[in-house]
């Protein structure tokens, strides 16, 4: 790190590296610039401008997240300026669309018949699905705005409920790009972009179609990065807020890879899967399969105990007496017919460990190395 390469925030004085924005220097040295669009891992683009800050010498704010540092530059990010700019952004945001975290019309009635119109688009009387969950809403408390004061801009567009995985509500986008950027930079899947239809924008897929018509894998990052309530699990949307559930750490076992995902549980039951951030090896990035693909868990067809047959039914058993029987079994058909004439196939959807364990037991307890995986069904 070159000694010449100096900042000033706020009046302390810091070190940065050629090519580091404002934006990363002020949070590597943990100065806190609000953001909405800002995408670790994507080229910035500016669209929000919540990160605007003041540069001593210039005449225009200028956006942290796409302006690099440079040597002697003098920033302020929470003066008298940046500070009315952020807020008039802010309403600007809460007055577009249905965003009745903290819109209020000038009287009673304003607000009871905005949220009747809300609720009438929603199919739903509570406020928004991400109240509580949101980084819009944080701003706004953070810096004490509402939509009031602003004539309420409807959205054209109706909500999208057709996939089986995700609520597209274009009536809560703020056209912040994060989703954009995440399917085309990081996942580089390349399903849905800026479009525009008539006067106003809209994040599109090829052809303005549906999400499962389009290319769209249903990975869900889109999902996770959305600041705002515009992109939603259709399996918990208005059926859990965020403080019933519980998150736990764990490892995806669909492949090999060992994605590190949260769990989020409400009464014993996982409702929701999303990707664990800032650790490897998938910094928050998952499959359709470690996204979505957790119902098998709570279902009520799923076998709780061992079943044994007996005269063409099943009948419930212990562990200890069906592991008796299997063993029994395998011994006599080793025992009467060979080892070969056995085999086990094991699966890709468990742990390395346990896939090792389960070739020992072919090749030690049963004296075969007929063992293979599913992972080509």
């Amino acid at each position: 790190m070159s000694e010449q390469n100096r900042i000033t925030i706020n009046g302390n004085e810091f070190s940065f590296e050629a090519g580091e924005t404002i934006l990363e220097v002020a949070r590597r040295n943990h100065i806190d610039i609000p953001t909405l669009c800002h995408l670790r891992g994507t080229v910035s683009n500016g669209e929000c401008k919540i990160c605007v800050v003041e540069i001593e010498g210039e005449d225009s704010l200028t956006a942290s997240c796409s302006s690099p540092a440079t040597d002697s530059m003098v920033v302020r990010t929470e003066s008298p300026e940046v500070i009315a700019a952020r807020r008039t952004t802010i309403r600007q945001m809460l007055s577009s669309g249905n965003h009745n975290c903290a819109v209020r019309g000038s009287d009673d009635r304003d607000w009871t018949q905005f949220q009747l119109n809300v609720q009438k688009e929603d199919d739903s009387s509570e406020l928004c699905p991400v109240w509580g969950d949101c980084r819009l809403q944080d701003i706004a408390y953070r810096y004490q705005v509402s939509g009031e004061g602003f004539s309420k801009t409807d959205i054209p567009y109706h909500t999208e409920r057709v996939n089986p995985f995700i609520v597209r509500d274009f009536s809560r986008c703020i056209l912040c790009g994060r989703c954009v950027q995440a399917c085309n930079e990081i996942q580089v899947n390349k399903a849905i972009a800026f479009g525009n239809r008539e006067t106003a924008t809209k994040i599109i897929a090829a052809g303005d179609r549906p999400l499962k018509d389009s290319d769209c894998v249903f990975c869900g990052e889109c999902v996770q990065v959305c600041p705002v309530g515009a992109l939603v699990e259709k399996d918990v949307r208005y059926r859990v807020r965020p403080w019933e559930t519980e998150k736990v750490r764990t490892t995806c076992s669909y492949c090999g890879v060992g994605c590190q995902l949260d769990l989020h549980v409400k009464d014993g039951k996982v409702v929701k899967v999303s990707g664990t951030e800032d650790v490897a090896p998938n910094y928050g990035s998952l499959c359709v399969k470690g996204r979505f693909g957790f119902n098998f868990i709570s279902s009520p067809e799923r076998l709780t105990t061992p079943l044994i047959r007996e005269n063409g039914e099943f009948r419930e058993a212990s562990w200890d007496e069906a592991l008796d029987l299997v063993a029994k079994r395998f011994g006599e058909i080793k025992e009467k017919h060979g080892s070969d004439t056995m085999g086990l196939l094991t699966s890709a959807r468990v742990t390395n460990e346990e896939n090792y364990v389960a070739q020992k037991f072919t090749r030690a307890v049963l004296k075969t190395n007929n063992v293979d995986h599913c992972a080509r069904l």
